[in-house]
């Protein structure tokens, strides 16, 4: 999968075989935001144009574009990576959910520096 980076925007670009186009997503929004265009060159002009497109109409109707979370995440994980973590975090002086947010952190800004 393809992703594209606009304004701390991202997005992700996939090929439609039956229409030949190029399609796209904005991820991370309150709303499904689409776009589509016949080339890479078109498809990064068109993703700019439907983020500023966006921005604007959330702007008109007050409406916060950005997904809002909680901070309350519920995982299901094998019973021994649990007693692992666990233990990881009471070596380390840490708790469970200090563990795991360093860790969640730690690969999402790993993942996101490649994009």
């Amino acid at each position: 999968m393809n992703h594209l980076v606009y304004k701390e925007y991202r997005a992700t670009v996939e090929f439609d075989g039956d229409d030949h186009i190029l399609v796209g997503r904005i991820l991370g929004l309150n709303d499904i935001v689409g776009f589509h265009a016949e080339d890479a060159k078109a498809i990064e002009a068109a993703f700019h144009e439907a983020v500023e497109d966006y921005l604007d109409a959330c702007a008109k109707i007050g409406k916060k574009p950005e997904r809002e979370y909680s901070g309350n995440v519920m995982v299901r994980i094998a019973p021994g990576v649990h007693a692992s973590a666990a233990l990881a975090a009471q070596v380390s002086g840490r708790s469970l959910n200090q563990l795991t947010e360093d860790a969640l952190r730690e690969k999402a800004e790993k993942i996101l520096q490649r994009v």
